[in-house]
């Protein structure tokens, strides 16, 4: 199988994805003690979401295009 994120960037399982992490790492600052994140599956980090690729499935639409 071949995945390419542009493709998907910004759809609706990206901002579940995002905002549960970012509560995760809310909650870990809480903590006394130090704690590393280690991101083993970051892809380039910046989408242009006017793109060719993501206008072929328009699944930020679904996504952060309802969020915005």
């Amino acid at each position: 199988m071949n995945y390419r994120h542009a493709y998907h960037a910004g759809n609706f399982a990206d901002v579940v994805k995002h905002a549960v992490l970012s509560r995760l790492v809310e909650h870990l600052k809480q903590k006394d003690k130090a704690f590393r994140a280690i991101d083993t599956h970051a892809g380039i980090g910046r989408y242009d979401l006017a793109s060719v690729e993501a206008g072929k499935t328009g699944e930020w639409q679904g996504g952060i295009g309802r969020v915005s």
